[in-house]
Order: C-alpha cells, then structure tokens, then sequence
C-alpha cells in the first residue's frame, strides 16, 4: 500500500474470487454474516489541503526568492500566496500527499467513523440475529478496522476483533493482502461458529462480493 491504489483494483480477479470462496465457506458454518468492504480513504481530510498548500507553496516561494529575489521578502509574501492556490489544488488531486499532514489519531478517527457508516450504508445491521460482520479496508490510511454488531458482541469482544484486523494488516504490509484477508475471514468464522453455529432455515443476508465506494 505504498502507492496509490484504487479500491475496485486493490484486489486482483484471482484474489476476489478466493475471498469471496472463503466468506462462503465460513457462511456455511455459522448464522453469522460476513462482509469486506474496500475504500480509497476514510475522509477528504480538507484541513491537509490547506496545510498542505501552505507549507508546500511557502517551500517553492522560499526556494525562488532566495534563488533569484535576493531573499526579498516583499517577493516572498506574494510568491507564498500565488503558489498556495496551486498546490492546494495538487494535494487534492494527489490524496497520497495528504498522509504526511495526518496525524495518527485523526487517522484513526476516521477510519473507525467510516467503517460504522459503512455498516449502516451496506446493510450490515438488518440481519435478523445482528450477526454483521464487516472487514473495513481503508487504503490512504493504511488501516484495517474489524466492526461486528451487537449479536456478536455478546459473545466476542472488540479486542479479538482487532486481532483479525492485525492479520489483515500484517499481510497487506507483507504483500500478501488476498491471503491474510482470507485467513482473518477463516479464523472469524471459526469463532463465530463456535458462538452462533449454523441454524435450520438460515439465509445469506449479504452480498458475498468484496464491497467498494459506489
């Protein structure tokens, strides 16, 4: 996740049809709904635009007036306001250049904020059992969030969770992104068999298919 990568093409064909095969297999164990969905970044983080701008157009404004100016300020002050238009509008066009004006909280943030509207977006919280569980991937930040309705958080903490988010994020930073996913997706559904196994009449509530930003 070095590069910017568009969430319908972070997976390759080969890897979503694995990950979905595997949604399908933990889905025949238990009446617990799991569901992967992929996006691009967690917010637009309009602050990092600014800041951004500032420290950006303030840098190439430095680097010409002491170049060519003498170290005028009355050329700098100008310079400064001309160039943070332009590169303003570069961090937004370039979202992968806002990750350093991010602070590690803010991050966090909005990732968590993200994945609970996801839940509610995609449907995550009909299920009749409130069995939902979503595996949130969100690329500009780098992070992976596990979210589970309240059925399942009865019976297993936010902790474990966590624990099969680290999976996931372990093996995106170890470029095996489709096989950790399939292997935190395997280990969820051990659990949730164990704590909701599979029931006479049970349906598939969701979409099996990994879920992008429409």
């Amino acid at each position: 996740m070095k590069k910017t990568v568009k969430a319908d093409r972070f997976f390759t064909a080969e890897e979503l049809a694995r990950i979905k095969a595997a949604t399908e297999s933990v889905e025949t164990r238990t009446i617990g709904e799991v569901a992967v969905m992929v996006v691009d970044s967690s917010d637009r983080y309009h602050e990092t635009e600014v800041l951004g701008g500032i420290f950006l157009g303030s840098l190439v404004s430095f680097i010409i007036t002491v170049s060519f100016f003498h170290s005028s300020v009355w050329t700098y002050v100008p310079l400064s306001f001309a160039f943070f238009f332009p590169a303003r509008y570069l961090f937004r066009k370039v979202p992968l250049l806002k990750s350093a004006f991010i602070g590690v909280r803010r991050r966090e943030f909005a990732v968590r904020q993200r994945a609970l509207r996801a839940f509610y977006e995609k449907g995550l919280y009909k299920t009749k059992k409130n069995t939902g569980v979503l595996f949130f991937l969100s690329l500009l930040e780098r992070k992976v969030w596990v979210l589970a309705d309240k059925g399942i958080h009865e019976k297993i903490d936010q902790e474990t969770l966590n624990k099969f988010a680290a999976v996931v994020s372990n093996g995106i930073r170890n470029g095996r992104a489709g096989d950790a996913l399939c292997e935190a997706i395997t280990m969820s559904g051990d659990l949730l068999a164990k704590h909701f196994p599979m029931a006479a009449g049970d349906v598939n509530e969701l979409s099996d298919e990994v879920l992008t930003e429409e």
